[in-house]
């Protein structure tokens, strides 16, 4: 029972942490102002949990283009770290090379959760179109998720069913990276 308490709140912290690094990472490839001085409450609150790690890696780890890469190693190294320390608490017998690939696999299951929750927050808001800064800021990020789908899905009766039809992809893509990992963790 101890060993699911700290799993839990292994998985609590790393996701939340890793989490923001991702968010940081697509906030900042879709160029949404991040300032202090923007006035963007979400931006001092990945900054405030995130400068600790990502402002360090910055100094070795150069950007790519519009991807700010020290936000990705950041969540990398997070999820590695979780899964590491899992690893040493379940008796770090044997298995250590499969603490990578889950630390992998732990990443691509946040993205697909994070953008589900994204995708649902903007739908919700969108039900009530009152303008903020949250429901422009999920516009901003959801919308060039959406936009393909949206050319493909008229809407129906005046309702856009774009994001249902991405919540639809992105469950389905979780249970094909959940077969992926079965397969992967039977073959180590």
């Amino acid at each position: 029972m101890l060993y699911q308490i700290i799993s839990l709140l292994l998985e609590v912290a790393a996701g939340l942490l890793s989490g923001a690094c991702l968010l940081r990472l697509y906030m900042q490839y879709q160029r949404i102002p991040m300032s202090v001085r923007s006035g963007n409450p979400i931006a001092r609150f990945l900054f405030a949990l995130t400068d600790w790690l990502v402002l360090p890696l910055r100094r070795v780890v150069p950007a790519l283009g519009r991807w700010d890469m020290a936000s990705l190693v950041a969540a990398c190294l997070l999820e590695l770290a979780q899964f590491l320390l899992l690893w040493l608490l379940a008796g770090a017998r044997s298995g250590l090379l499969a603490v990578p690939m889950l630390a992998a696999f732990g990443l691509l299951q946040l993205v697909i959760s994070g953008l589900t929750g994204l995708v649902i927050v903007y739908a919700v808001l969108s039900w009530m179109p009152t303008p903020s800064l949250l429901s422009d800021l999920l516009g901003r990020l959801c919308t060039p998720l959406l936009r393909p789908i949206r050319r493909l899905v008229p809407l129906v009766g005046g309702v856009d069913l774009s994001p249902l039809v991405l919540l639809v992809l992105l469950q389905i893509a979780a249970m094909l990276l959940a077969n992926l990992q079965m397969l992967a963790l039977r073959a180590s």
